[in-house]
């Protein structure tokens, strides 16, 4: 079978020139070449809002006048005018050009902004408009979307004073075919930034003042934006005055001049300051608050200890708990005054070089001890409530909010103080005499038993009432419990006589201190530490404490009261270090000495040499 022969494509001759067939390729091809693309114009006249148009074909075309317009500004175009316009089409249906003058703009521009993106360089835009998620930007014609973080390098709340005002923009993305621009401010800025940044720290030294915009705020302080570079400013230096938080004085955005106090090279850490550009108000302090003056001040700060007190913007001193009140000694501060409170102190000290100025609250009013003293002078009888009940007296709450004491010994004339206690509780009324008021350390002595006599009844005491005590001071006895108190031992002298071991002298030990390590007839050795009329006092713990003093001295240790069993054992370990090397050196010096006395037996007492053996006394011979 034959093959089929491939099929040939017969082209047709060129129509010849002048002929109705090349001129009308001719019009056609023209039409094709022309459409979509930009071509110039002559402005023929402006007719209301659209403008006329001869861009040298068939028929002129129209274009509205706001084409021509620049954003913010009417058109300012004349007849005679040359335009460039973008042709859509070769003729309506009307038989008019279909012109653009936008789109002959937006052609140019994407061809410049093309040659932009590839060369990474800045672009001038207008922000006019406002869409979701971020603004439009016209780039000479081709409009660009901005989002909103591309705005700035911080948030910014309110863009109008950047609309309508040419800009630099970065370009980020774009796709001619979609039409579509992104393009960023944040870039331009950040890059300037960074020149700045650079700049900015090869000049930068302390002393230098700057200006710059609180940039975030914290607990701590405040960072300021120094123009590429951020700038700690610490809470401390931000005003001479107390500033418990930094937002109490600036806020997020504030336009602030600062001083550099610190700058490290190789951190690039910079610490600023607000005060120090003001004058230091502790410049003449003490010529300004002489100590004893007083003046008005208000409360800014409460602690555990006391309070501050303002006495200007910069200047606080403080009220120690203890300069608050005569009569208010174990209260928080904070139930004496409060924050913002305006109260009158008085200056008691003042250190410039360390910035600080002790105050005085209670200076400021009148001494209730000295009032009481006026009052009520010695041997003045009162009336007054238990407040408090103690193991050595009672308390007694006196006019002017002050409490005396009742010491036990106090009491009454023929009880000991601890039967004496037993008969008063916490609320009782009882009447005192003054016996001695101390103004200096603030101490009231009062009496009970001063208001019944000079002495003890007679006719209540022991038929040995008048003797002597048998027992002196500092004599250890052997005494036998009679009964146990709360408060120590009742014990019963040999000769009879009562006696007392407080608690605290029970034993040395503190732990052993108890009560309950002795019963009712035990019999105990204790040394009299106090002899008051027929009252004995008693104590174990002085006895133990001479008998360790007789054990250290005994092994050449010392005898502080303060020794325990361990200076002895100490003492005794150095005495026998000591004598170790003496007697070590004497049984060196034995076999020496041994070995002298036989040489010297063989040379005898001439000096001669005698003879080892009987063998050599006959050779000789």
């Amino acid at each position: 079978m034959a093959q089929a022969s491939p099929k040939t494509k017969i082209s047709s001759p060129p129509p010849a020139p002048g002929s109705f067939a090349a001129l009308l390729e001719e019009s056609y091809g023209t039409r094709d070449s022309l459409e979509g693309t930009v071509l110039k114009g002559r402005v023929i006249t402006v007719e209301n809002d659209m403008v006329l148009i001869d861009v040298g074909l068939k028929s002129e075309g129209r274009v509205p006048l706001k084409e021509f317009s620049v954003p913010g500004q009417p058109a300012e175009l004349k007849a005679g005018d040359t335009v460039e316009v973008f042709l859509e089409r070769m003729e309506d249906k009307n038989g008019d050009a279909v012109l653009s003058r936008e789109k002959a703009k937006r052609e140019e521009s994407w061809t410049l902004l093309e040659k932009s993106f590839n060369e990474q360089a800045r672009v001038i835009g207008v922000i006019f408009g406002r869409v979701k998620g971020g603004f439009t930007v016209d780039l000479n014609g081709a409009v660009a979307f901005l989002p909103g973080s591309q705005v700035d390098i911080r948030p910014v709340r309110d863009i109008s004073p950047l609309m309508g005002t040419p800009q630099p923009f970065q370009i980020l993305k774009m796709d001619r075919s979609r039409g579509n621009i992104v393009v960023s401010r944040r870039a331009v800025l950040e890059e300037s930034r960074a020149e700045a940044r650079t700049e900015l720290v090869a000049n930068l030294k302390e002393g230098q003042i700057l200006q710059g915009v609180v940039k975030n705020i914290t607990d701590y302080g405040a960072f300021v934006d120094l123009g590429g570079v951020d700038g700690l400013l610490h809470v401390t230096d931000i005003a001479w005055r107390r500033i418990n938080r930094p937002s109490e004085a600036l806020t997020i955005g504030q336009a602030v001049t600062v001083q550099v106090i610190r700058f490290n090279a190789e951190t690039q850490r910079i610490s600023l300051g607000m005060k120090q550009l003001e004058s230091d108000p502790w410049e003449g302090v003490v010529a300004k608050y002489p100590v004893g003056g007083k003046l008005r001040g208000r409360v800014t700060n409460i602690t555990d200890y006391g309070a501050f007190v303002e006495l200007e913007p910069g200047i606080e001193g403080l009220v120690h708990v203890s300069e608050m009140s005569w009569t208010k000694k174990n209260v928080h501060p904070g139930k004496i005054v409060s924050t913002s409170q305006e109260v009158e102190v008085m200056v008691l000290d003042v250190d410039s070089n360390k910035r600080r100025i002790s105050l005085g609250l209670k200076q400021c009013t009148e001494n209730p001890w000295t009032i009481f003293v006026e009052k009520f002078p010695k041997d003045t009888l009162l009336e007054g409530e238990i407040k408090n009940i103690t193991e050595f007296g009672l308390f007694v709450g006196l006019p002017g909010d002050i409490d005396g004491m009742v010491h036990m010994s106090d009491i009454d004339w023929n009880k000991t103080g601890e039967e004496a206690i037993a008969e008063y509780k916490k609320g009782d009324h009882v009447k005192v005499k003054v016996l001695d008021v101390d103004v200096e350390k603030e101490r009231i002595s009062l009496g009970i038993k001063q208001l019944h006599g000079t002495g003890p009844d007679p006719s209540k005491q022991p038929a040995d009432a008048g003797k002597t005590p048998s027992v002196k001071k500092g004599d250890v006895l052997t005494v036998t419990v009679s009964a146990i108190t709360d408060g120590g031992l009742e014990v019963t002298l040999e000769d009879g006589q009562s006696g007392f071991i407080k608690k605290n002298d029970l034993a040395r030990e503190r732990s052993e201190a108890r009560t309950d390590r002795f019963a009712a007839g035990q019999k105990l050795e204790a040394k009299v530490v106090q002899v008051s009329g027929r009252q004995v006092s008693l104590s174990i713990k002085a006895r133990e404490q001479d008998e360790d003093k007789a054990a250290i001295a005994a092994y050449g240790g010392s005898s502080d009261a303060g020794a325990s069993l361990g200076d002895i054992l100490g003492a005794a370990i150095k005495r026998a270090r000591t004598a170790e090397p003496a007697e070590e050196e004497a049984e060196e010096e034995k076999p020496k000495a041994k070995k002298a006395s036989k040489a010297k037996a063989v040379e005898g007492d001439d000096g001669e040499e005698k003879p080892k053996s009987k063998k050599a006394s006959k050779e000789k011979a």
